[in-house]
Order: structure tokens, then C-alpha cells, then sequence
């Protein structure tokens, strides 16, 4: 047997066949060319094909993991238009006319190790990206197939990495798990496998070429290891455990229908984060109390132009009446950062995290903030929503959003329109805020803490860079003791506080956070009913 341990993505346990995904080795040939521009020619097809293929990427994880985690891949697609790229390839194209494939491997890798040496973090991590994207280009220019995770059978896949565009390919009826050698546990592709609920071991130390298609393996991801080929006891031992992880799930099917209270009658709300309208599916299906984080960014993302009152309106009624009396908090726009669009002309900022994005954008721009907030009141009539604001750092940005709700209602009377002024609440997701929340808790009527980012800009930490995990503690005293604050601040002006982060989905915290009081924790749909368990058996009258 051979044994290895990694970090665990998604706490799973399964026993099954290996297939090794391997990376594109062969080397590209260097080939004279005589018309330079019939190559550049197939470069820009291949580009437009690219760009195809990214927007069904696109399409397909948004469906399926919503539209943060899908926002990757638009990334992607503004990278094949970046105009020093393409430049590059062209010119090497037309002074030393070698063929297309040559031109785009030579400057992916050229770029790729451009970024890898910045100090920058942010552009260490578009080396894999730039990387990615010639990849896909010089398998579209060799007429190859996109790479595929899927075998014949089910089966676990053992690779280097796996690039976002790799992993939501998978055919999930086929990948029983995943092991890597590389990655981050708050990388892109961490976060995929975690929502596809696919149990994952990453940073393993394993030599690819000892490990072979057909080996049998063990992936424990409750204990982070790896085990190959292992003896008849172990996999009879791992067959029973996995029988027991089947009927803890029959267990947690049972709960529904059920209360979130604890054994001493204390009682918490769980909902649901979605990035769709095409995930209320699994908010339905596992009796999730209400949507906790409905991000509206889907309707902006993967298109040329906004949408429209009207487009928005349909979509956001959608959600309400088909949750029916069950909340669902919508938070408004939050493009910026990661989650990147060409016709906001935002422009390239040195840290993107920290700057022109969400609530910032729509002050700014009050046109864009006027007509989601339009559809978010008519569609307010049909049913139980709320409107979130995040990125919220002092009072005068909740006066100013105020000000603007305030123009809309005229507007809308004025056109004889009919609405309704849902609850208002705010994000807490700076450390600004969360000083703040004395005050504006006297404002708002519900806070949402964003542990995401909350994490991060109290730690100063980049949670996408692997070489900072060992740093990146989302159990930090400094976190825990800012939600209480937050959590105090609610309460002290009879107001309710949240979590939508992913921190709320940790179940080494639930328990902490029934004893602060917390009033709601809005988790992935997978999510809800292991948390109803743990609430269900806590005690919190007990020390």
C-alpha cells in the first residue's frame, strides 16, 4: 500500500479506481511557415472558438455552482483579448514565421512566468490563468478534443492540478473524487469541488509516475489521506464506513420538515447562498428556511450589454414567488474584484479587492443602482424579499442608498407602478463596519456578515494564495470577536444579525455561534440539513 496525506477539500470517504488525468506534455513543434497571415488568421478563429467554449464553461458552472465561482472563467475570456498577448503572438507569428501553435505555447509560457515572478499576488495568480487559456488555444489550432476528467467507469482522478475549466467538466456521475499534488484549499477549484460536493485531497505529495489508470485507491478526506492499492481489510473497512456515510444521509433526510432548535429551546434560521435562479432546485430540495445570499451579479455576468428593468424584474419575481412566503435576501450588484465586466468600463486597478466595486459602483453610477432597485420593489409584491447592500463601510453610505430608494418610490409612483419597500439590511464584511455597527444598526433593519472578505481584510491576506495557508485562520479570536460585536450591535437595537460567509457552513463553529446569538447562517444548500443535525443535539445550557 501507499500512503499520503493532503489537505482536505470536501470531507467525503471513497474506494474505487484511479485515472490519471495528465497535463499536455508533448511538445509543440517548431514549424517554418511561409504566409504569415493565414497563421494569424487561425489564431483569431481559435480565439473566437476559445471564447465559445469559456462562455458554455461559463453557462454550465453558473447553473451549477452559481456565479461567483463561475466568474473565472469571464476572467478568462477577457484575458484571450488582452491586447499584449495577442501582440506577442503576432509578432513572433510574422518575424520568425513559425507556425500558430508554436507562436501561442511560447508566449503562454513566456507570460505565464512573467506573472509568476511579480510580487504582485494578484498576478501570481494569472499565471496559471494565462496558462490555461494558450493551453486551450493550441488544442483548438491541433484540432484536439477539450481535455475531459471522464472515464468509462467511475472513478477517482489523480492529476498535478486541475485548472477551473478542468474540473466543472466533470461528469459527476463519473468522478468519485479527486487527488492533486498542487492547489489551495481557498483556490477557484477548492471551491468548485466543494459546492459539486466531490471529496478532494489536494497537496499531496505524490510522484504521478508511480501512480497508474486502474490502481485501486482510498481517498479519506474526513482524514486527509490517500491510500493506493490497498490490502483486503482496509477496503472491506472502508466499504462499512461507507455504508455509514450512506445512512447518515438517509438520517439527515429525516430532519426534514424539522425545527433548527437546540435541546434548550434556542432557535436559529438556516438558508441557503445561491448564484441563480436555477439553484432554488437545491434550496427546495433540502428544506433550506429561506435564501440567506441570492447574488444578483448572474444577470450582469456573460452578456454585452445591462439588463434591463424588465429582465431583472422577471427574475428576481421568479425567485419570490416560487420560495413563496419563505425570506429571500437579494443582494444588489457586486461586480468588481474578481467578478469582471467589459461594458462597466471599470478600468484595471492595481487591487481590485480593495476598490471600485459593489455598493461603490452603484453610488457612483446611481442609473445601474436606479433600475435594479426599480425591480427589486415591484418584485418586492410578489412574495418575502429583502435587499441587501454589500461592501458597507460607514453610516453616509447608507443615508446616500436611502436617498436613492427614496428617488425610485417617486419614480415609481409618479408612473402609477406598483411596490412594495421590503427590509433593508447591510453587509458586514470590513472591518470598518464592523466598528461602525453601533451606529448603523440604528439605520438598517438586519446585518449579514460576509466572513469571506471580513477574514480577509482583517488578516490582510490574499485566502487564493497557497502560500499563505498557513496563515489564513478563518477561527481567528480577532474574526469570532468581531461577530460577536456585530451580533451585540443587531441586538442591542432589536435588530437580527447573520452569516452568508462560508465560514457559517464550519460545524466547529456552530456551536459558538448558537451561543452568540447569532440570528441566521445562509450556507450552500448541501449544507443545511448537517447543520440542522448539530443544532438539533446542541445544548447550550451546559457549559
Amino acid at each position: 500500500m501507499l500512503q499520503f496525506s493532503g489537505k482536505s477539500v470536501y470531507k467525503g470517504i471513497v474506494l474505487g479506481p484511479v485515472t490519471v488525468f495528465g497535463k499536455q506534455d508533448d511538445p509543440i513543434r517548431r514549424k517554418k511557415i511561409e504566409d504569415a497571415d493565414v497563421e494569424i488568421e487561425r489564431v483569431r478563429a481559435a480565439n473566437e472558438q476559445a471564447k465559445e467554449q469559456l462562455q458554455k464553461l461559463y453557462d454550465k458552472a453558473l447553473k451549477e455552482v452559481g456565479e461567483s465561482h463561475a466568474a473565472i472563467f469571464e476572467v478568462h475570456q477577457m484575458m484571450l483579448d488582452d491586447d499584449d498577448y495577442l501582440d506577442s503572438i503576432h509578432n513572433m507569428i510574422q518575424t520568425e514565421l513559425v507556425n500558430a501553435e508554436y507562436a501561442v505555447a511560447v508566449t503562454g509560457d513566456n507570460f505565464s512566468k512573467m506573472f509568476a515572478e511579480m510580487d504582485d499576488e494578484y498576478f501570481k495568480a494569472r499565471s496559471a490563468d494565462v496558462k490555461d487559456i494558450s493551453n486551450r488555444l493550441v488544442r483548438i489550432l491541433e484540432g484536439k478534443e477539450e481535455s475531459s476528467l471522464s472515464s468509462d467507469k467511475p472513478s477517482i482522478i489523480v492529476a498535478d492540478d486541475l485548472s477551473p475549466s478542468e474540473t466543472v467538466q466533470m461528469d459527476k456521475k463519473k468522478i468519485l473524487a479527486f487527488v492533486t499534488v498542487h492547489g489551495s484549499t481557498n483556490s477557484h477549484t477548492a471551491i468548485l469541488a466543494r459546492m459539486m460536493n466531490i471529496p478532494a485531497l489536494i497537496g499531496v505529495p505524490l510522484n504521478l509516475d508511480e501512480i497508474h489508470n486502474g490502481m485501486m485507491a482510498v481517498v479519506d478526506g474526513f482524514e486527509g489521506q490517500v491510500i493506493f492499492e490497498p490490502d483486503e481489510a482496509l477496503c472491506d473497512k472502508v466499504k462499512d464506513r461507507m455504508e455509514e456515510e450512506r445512512e447518515k444521509l438517509k438520517l439527515l433526510e429525516s430532519l426534514k420538515g424539522k425545527e433548527n432548535v437546540t435541546l434548550d429551546g434556542k432557535k436559529i434560521n438556516i438558508y441557503a447562498n445561491i448564484g441563480s435562479v436555477g439553484d432554488i432546485g437545491y434550496v427546495l430540495e433540502n428544506d433550506a428556511g429561506g435564501i440567506g445570499l441570492f447574488r444578483s451579479e448572474f444577470l450582469y455576468l456573460g452578456r454585452d450589454n445591462f439588463p434591463t428593468e424588465e429582465e431583472q424584474f422577471l427574475a428576481y419575481k421568479q425567485v419570490a414567488q416560487m420560495m413563496a412566503d419563505k425570506k429571500v435576501i437579494i443582494r444588489t450588484l457586486d461586480i468588481g474584484a474578481d467578478k469582471q465586466v467589459d461594458y462597466f468600463n471599470l478600468g484595471s486597478e492595481d487591487n481590485p479587492a480593495m476598490g471600485y466595486r459593489a455598493i461603490r459602483i452603484c453610488l457612483k453610477q446611481p442609473d445601474i443602482f436606479k433600475t435594479q432597485l426599480r425591480a427589486l420593489l415591484r418584485a418586492a409584491s410578489y412574495g418575502n424579499i429583502a435587499i441587501m447592500y454589500p461592501m458597507i463601510t460607514s453610516t453616509w453610505e447608507v443615508e446616500r442608498i436611502y436617498e436613492i430608494v427614496d428617488e425610485v418610490k417617486q419614480e415609481l409612483d409618479n408612473l402609477q407602478v406598483p411596490y412594495r419597500l421590503p427590509e433593508q439590511g447591510i453587509m458586514i464584511e470590513t472591518p470598518a463596519a464592523v466598528m461602525m455597527s453601533d451606529e448603523l444598526a440604528q439605520m438598517v433593519d438586519f446585518f449579514s456578515i460576509g466572513t469571506n472578505d471580513l477574514t480577509q481584510y482583517t488578516l490582510a491576506i490574499d485566502r487564493q494564495n497557497e502560500k499563505l495557508d498557513d496563515f489564513y485562520n478563518p477561527h481567528h479570536k480577532a474574526i469570532l470577536r468581531m461577530i460577536q460585536m456585530v451580533v451585540d450591535s443587531a441586538h442591542k437595537y432589536e435588530k437580527w444579525a447573520g452569516i452568508c460567509g462560508e465560514l457559517g457552513a464550519d460545524p466547529e463553529l456552530t456551536e459558538e455561534f448558537v451561543r452568540m446569538g447569532v440570528d441566521e447562517l445562509s450556507v450552500a444548500p448541501s449544507m443545511v440539513l448537517k447543520l440542522r443535525k448539530i443544532i438539533r443535539e446542541l445544548d447550550t445550557s451546559k457549559s
